[in-house]
């Protein structure tokens, strides 16, 4: 290797000048965070969006399509780090593809409409004393609109800075006009389709927000909840035969024509379990397992706190008597006699509160019910039913035809005319507990139903925008059917929502990774039907009329009328969703139709799932930059999104289009700190992607996703960002030489494969093989797996070898070389090739390294393609001789090493090393090539004698042994090679070749 600045003295001629050092004005130090705005400002000056839609294939014909749908995030605030992972793995998506030969079309959007954007503006009303009720509603509602607006241009600017291409001047947005018409169509034809309907049944229910909420905008957090065991006290138990209970015979008849047994049942409880007492008053069963094993028991001995009495005899199922016993502080019982469930299904009991208030709101039978439902995991056996205040309740409730109660209000509290507890609420307004549990412990302590009381820590739901609790609350709402028959023509994947979502999970959509496919078919195979309605005013109405005077079961309930959605649809793309809240609209639209007098218009508007579930058909369906199927090749958002985005766009395309939105799903994992644990504010572990950038450059973010496995849990922190960093440095080293080195490279030096030395030919091979797994692992979107590769060959395959061998070639040999000129045919492909592989993941940092080769207005990286690679550059026979060649010269490379760390040597050029090879084809390959250029040694010998014992070996290389040996001759002092012949030529103290080099 030549020196790149040889100390000179009087005897020593100075032939710095003379040797080709690189050139290059591209920096070390990369400045990302101050020069990245110049390029992002060059790309919308250039076009280069636009200019790549222009673009056809090699055969002129129009590109492929390729459609990454993008999932709208929410407008309201500043873009934490899981936006900047979400939208980078986006745009490495839609920029490979692209350079991959396709027309890969981004189209940015937001949601617009929603809880959010409202609540911050009731926060704004509340603050100034004001209250939301007291503002016309359109006004209001164009108050979320501009706040929308404000985020929404926030928002686009942070999303830019990150590199992130796409048609960022025409964004879509849920609360364009076309867009609030295309989603009120779309739940228009739902109605057609017969799949709308309204139910009474309990649904999540935010009493801060007094709004049903989806299972999407809920989240689970740690509570603290009151749990009571409860008496019910058996009234009447059917007189069974005693052979139930296997002993034989009837048992003899008692008094009043009972058996003993029906009498013992009489005079004992049965005990529940529940961690919701304030649901007591609207109990209406209690549900028991069939396969669970019961036993009646009798307290013979409990403590002075216990809340009962000696001799009392309760029900529970056998495996959980001894728990519920030691919470009501029972000291000694003992098990009478087992108990079947045909006997508890046979059993009547009153309820708790039976007595307690003078209207006999409670003085009603409660039946014992079977239930698939109850297990003997945790509480009794027993699980009190109230099927206003639970799915499971519900279905119950459904399936015995229990009576609904409507005790419970929208801001949480019991109706005021409820005896005893009216008017206290379950949760406050400000999202703390309200009085009504308590309130429920002390009355059944009162009417002596307590049996135990304690509390719980467990994970329970809260509304993800104001973090407080929800509940469960029975009230009339609207739904979509998921299991109702649809006869619209489109059932080629089955003939209900739920059908053909799990045909479409199962045959249609291709998951990344493919884990995603369990997870979201399990949710669709269990899900109830979907909430479509919310008690907000920021959103699209539900556009439908129903009867006055008929109920929700009359076939006549919905007014359903092509022309009336016609007009509808017509008013919204004209003046938008605004118009349903103008006086007179329902005289408007139903005049000359039906007597709009006999209707009465809702004004619930949709839940923003359906809103988001929607996109495909104003985005992908309508918009000229569309697809023509209306399909998107991929969505790609956070595993939460199983049950968000995916899951709603999935339904609601199921019920309109026939099947998923979509042929792919990717998806990714949240991120957390350095330590695993999730950020939060409070714990100051959250790290801002402007923060990010200002430090290190949107270049640094980049990496970082692509060296990280997005398919779970991504962790980021200072530590992490600081070996991203190094990483980038030493990748950016790596193009530096290829820049410096390439300086004045023109066509005529460019030598053919078939010419060139056979370690040009290796790097070809190399590419070859480089291009087939890069092409493959940005297909399959492995972004870290096309990154490790690329720069495991920059760092190994390159820095450590081709370019550590050929730097005397580049500085030392004369230009007209065919040893130089070949390796600079090959630093010019390996530029074409890396910089373009490179740049869906480093954005900036290759437009940087690109236009340091092709200054010009109009040029850049990213409107290249993924260069063609000649078959021939596979040698396939020769990639096996060099990794001999490798392996043999790690050998070589220890030796030296240590006798460098010994202070023997200075520099590898003063080594002559003799190489001692067992396996004569390795010998044979190592002669055919220059070993001592490749080692980097002023001569090396090659022998296939034994090798002496004190010779240099390293274990995975068997076979191959090194004896150092010192370089005889003089020093060149143009390339510092150690020759004896150094000297003897017109060029004082110079070789051979350095001679020539001079001329």
């Amino acid at each position: 290797m030549c020196a790149d600045t040889p100390k000179t003295d009087d005897q020593t001629a100075d032939y710095r000048t003379t040797v080709f050092l690189p050139e290059t004005e591209f920096p070390m130090r990369a400045g990302l965070p101050q020069r990245e705005p110049d390029w992002l400002a060059r790309w919308e000056r250039i076009g280069v969006y636009d200019r790549l839609r222009a673009k056809t294939g090699p055969d002129g014909q129009k590109r492929r399509d390729f459609t990454l749908h993008d999932g709208p995030p929410y407008a309201n605030g500043h873009l934490h780090i899981g936006h900047a992972l979400n939208k980078i793995l986006k745009d490495m998506v839609v920029r490979s593809q692209q350079m991959m030969g396709r027309d890969a079309r981004y189209v940015p959007g937001w949601d617009c409409h929603g809880l959010p954007i409202e609540w911050k503006i009731e926060e704004q009303y509340r603050a100034k004393g004001l209250n939301k009720d007291d503002v016309d509603v359109v006004a209001f509602r164009q108050e979320c609109r501009k706040f929308a607006e404000g985020w929404i241009d926030v928002q686009r600017s942070e999303f830019k800075r990150l590199g992130v291409t796409g048609k960022w001047e025409k964004p879509y947005l849920t609360m364009d006009y076309h867009a609030e018409a295309v989603i009120a169509d779309e739940f228009m034809k739902f109605l057609m389709n017969g799949t709308l309907y309204q139910g009474s049944k309990p649904v999540m229910w935010s009493p801060v927000e007094k709004t049903a909420l989806a299972e999407a905008e809920v989240e689970y957090h740690d509570h603290t909840s009151h749990m009571v065991w409860v008496r019910f006290k058996v009234t009447h138990a059917t007189n069974l035969p005693n052979w139930i209970n296997g002993v034989g015979d009837e048992m003899p008849v008692v008094s009043g024509g009972k058996t003993q047994f029906a009498r013992e049942l009489e005079n004992s409880c049965v005990v529940i379990w529940t961690t919701t007492p304030w649901t007591i008053p609207q109990n209406r069963a209690v549900s028991f397992g069939p396969a669970i094993a019961y036993g009646l028991y009798r307290v013979t001995a409990l403590s002075e706190a216990a809340a009962g009495a000696p001799g009392e005899t309760v029900i529970l199922a056998d495996r959980l008597a001894d728990e519920v016993m030691k919470a009501g502080k029972v000291e000694a019982f003992e098990k009478v006699r087992a108990v079947s469930a045909q006997e508890l299904e046979g059993l009547t009991l009153a309820h708790p509160y039976r007595g307690l208030a003078e209207n006999g709101e409670w003085n009603y039978d409660v039946p014992m019910l079977p239930g698939d439902h109850v297990t003997e995991d945790a509480g009794t056996g027993f699980v009190h039913t109230a099927p206003s205040h639970g799915d499971d309740d519900y279905q119950m409730g459904v399936k015995f035809r229990l009576p609904m109660t409507y005790n419970v209000e929208a801001d949480g509290s019991y109706r005021a005319d409820l005896p005893v507890f009216g008017g206290q609420h379950i949760i406050l307004p400000d999202g703390k507990e309200g009085p009504a549990n308590v309130s429920n412990i002390k009355a059944l302590a009162g009417v002596g139903a307590l049996f135990a009381k304690g509390k719980l820590k467990h994970s329970y739901p809260h509304s993800w925008r104001s973090k407080a609790p929800v509940i469960y609350r029975n009230t009339p709402q609207w739904f979509a059917a998921i299991d109702a028959r649809i006869d619209d023509g489109q059932g080629a994947y089955g003939d209900t929502i739920r059908a053909r979502a799990l045909h479409s999970i199962n045959q249609l959509v291709e998951f990344t990774p493919v884990s995603g496919r369990n997870r979201l078919h399990s949710m669709i195979e269990a899900r109830p039907d979907w909430v479509l309605s919310r008690q907000r005013a920021w959103g699209v109405p539900l556009t439908c009329f129903t009867k006055v005077g008929a109920k929700p079961t009359d076939a006549d309930f919905l007014l359903r009328n092509p022309e009336v959605n016609a007009r509808i649809k017509a008013a919204f793309e004209a003046e938008g969703a605004d118009v349903w809240y103008v006086a007179g609209f329902k005289e408007k639209v139903l005049a000359g139709i039906v007597d709009p007098a006999a209707y009465r218009q809702i004004f619930d508007v949709l839940d923003v799932w359906f809103d988001s579930g929607s996109t495909h058909a104003f985005v992908l369906r309508d918009r000229a930059d569309g697809t023509e199927d209306g399909l998107a090749d991929l969505y790609l958002e956070g595993t939460d999104q199983h049950r968000g985005w995916f899951h709603s766009s999935m339904l609601q395309a199921c019920g309109t289009k026939g099947r998923a939105p979509y042929r792919g799903v990717l998806t990714h994992g949240f991120t957390l700190d350095e330590k695993g644990m999730k950020m939060s504010k409070s714990l100051g572990n959250t790290v801002a992607p402007q923060q990010v950038i200002d430090e290190y450059g949107a270049d640094i973010l980049r990496l970082w996703v692509a060296q990280s496995d997005y398919t779970v849990d991504l962790r980021i922190g200072k530590e992490i960002l600081k070996g991203v960093a190094d990483s980038y440095r030493r990748l950016r080293n790596t193009m530096r030489f290829l820049l410096g080195n390439l300086a004045g490279f023109d066509a005529a030096e460019k030598v053919a494969p078939e010419d060139m030395p056979e370690l040009e030919r290796w790097v070809l091979h190399r590419l070859a093989e480089l291009d087939a797994e890069v092409r493959q692992g940005y297909a399959k979107y492995d972004f870290q797996g096309v990154f490790q590769k690329l720069f495991t060959f920059a760092t190994t395959d390159l820095s450590a070898v081709y370019f550590d061998i050929r730097k005397d070639s580049l500085y030392c040999d004369a230009p007209a070389s065919l040893r130089r000129r070949a390796a600079r045919t090959v630093l010019d492909i390996l530029f074409h090739r890396l910089t373009k592989w490179l740049a869906p993941i480093l954005a900036f940092t290759m437009e940087e390294v690109w236009l340091c080769r092709n200054p010009g207005d109009d040029t850049s990286v990213h409107l290249e393609d993924f260069p063609d690679t000649p078959s021939i550059w596979r040698d396939e026979a020769l990639a096996a001789k060099w990794e001999g060649i490798r392996a043999a010269r790690r050998v070589v490379t220890g030796a030296l090493e240590v006798q460098r760390t010994a202070k023997v040597i200075g520099a590898s050029l003063e080594a002559a090393p003799v190489v001692h090879v067992e396996d004569k084809a390795l010998l044979a390959a190592l002669k055919s090539v220059n070993f001592a250029d490749l080692c980097i040694t002023s001569a090396i010998s090659l022998s296939g004698d034994p090798a002496p014992a004190e010779a240099f070996r390293l274990p995975e290389v068997p076979g191959v042994a090194v004896v150092f040996e010192t370089a005889e001759g003089e020093k060149c002092q143009r390339c510092w090679q150690i020759l004896p012949d150094v000297g003897s030529h017109k060029h004082a103290h110079t070789c051979k070749r350095c001679n020539d080099a001079l001329g």
